[in-house]
């Protein structure tokens, strides 16, 4: 899928080692907001192993991974992912990513979460949406709330991030929700 300054894709193996750098490059940035991984996580191997389930998870219908990169010139900027799909009544997934801290700040993120939402509901069949943020992480809260999403509440020691139990604002967009943004910027108005 192609957003104005952005091209998300799924990730082929021989994007792996440019998944590694980018991992590699914004390790500190990254540790307060992430789960501790393996010792094998930040390797090659285990890049290639990354994307090989994310590669599994979409022929099962049951995760999309996207790699963002910028159009004018190819470069990989983060990854975005529709993960844990419930069919069913439910039709529900959850949303993740991570950018490049260089890229943060210009609206790269809003972006590709506004294309991800695209593909969650035009090409995923998907009704809903949700997502989970850390209070503290200024940055994302407002990445989904200009994408569309609405906060549903807080949940107490909700993932183990770095270590610890923290505590997550949850969100959620539904397809109507999607819709009515959508139609309200295609008029000009502001949803």
């Amino acid at each position: 899928m192609l957003t104005e300054r952005l091209e998300l894709k799924s990730f082929t193996p021989e994007e792996a080692e440019e998944l590694l750098a980018l991992r590699l490059e914004n390790r500190q940035f990254l540790k307060a907001l992430e789960p501790i991984r393996s010792d094998g996580y930040l390797t090659l191997a285990g890049q290639r192993t990354e994307i090989m389930q994310s590669e599994q998870g979409r022929i099962r219908d049951q995760a999309y991974v996207y790699a963002i990169r910028l159009r004018e010139n190819g470069r990989l900027l983060g990854r975005a992912a529709l993960t844990g799909i419930a069919r069913g009544p439910f039709q529900n997934a959850n949303l993740g990513y991570f950018l490049d801290e260089a890229h943060n700040g210009k609206g790269y993120m809003t972006e590709a979460v506004c294309g991800v939402l695209e593909l969650a509901f035009a090409k995923h069949n998907l009704h809903r949406v949700q997502a989970g943020v850390m209070p503290r992480n200024a940055p994302s809260l407002r990445v989904l709330e200009k994408a569309g999403f609405r906060r549903e509440g807080l949940a107490e020691r909700y993932l183990k991030i770095n270590g610890a139990w923290e505590d997550h604002v949850l969100f959620g967009i539904t397809l109507e929700d999607w819709e009515a943004k959508t139609a309200g910027l295609q008029s000009g108005i502001s949803v």
